[in-house]
């Protein structure tokens, strides 16, 4: 299984588009997490993640 924890959900409808999820992760990786921004066509969301493991956390929920 893609075993992922999302970090934080970001509308894709903004009006800044992805720079607020960018920002997020950016902010994450200065922490030390490998935090990356991928889009949730499905829900129409940029979602943070961090990747591994062995299932599917969500902690943003």
């Amino acid at each position: 299984m893609n075993g992922r924890t999302v970090l934080e959900r970001f509308p894709a409808g903004g009006p800044r588009g992805s720079w607020p999820a960018e920002e997020f992760a950016q902010a994450q990786r200065r922490k030390g997490l490998p935090a990356e921004v991928v889009m949730d066509l499905a829900t129409d969301t940029f979602l943070v993640i961090v990747r591994g493991g062995d299932a599917i956390t969500d902690i943003a929920a």
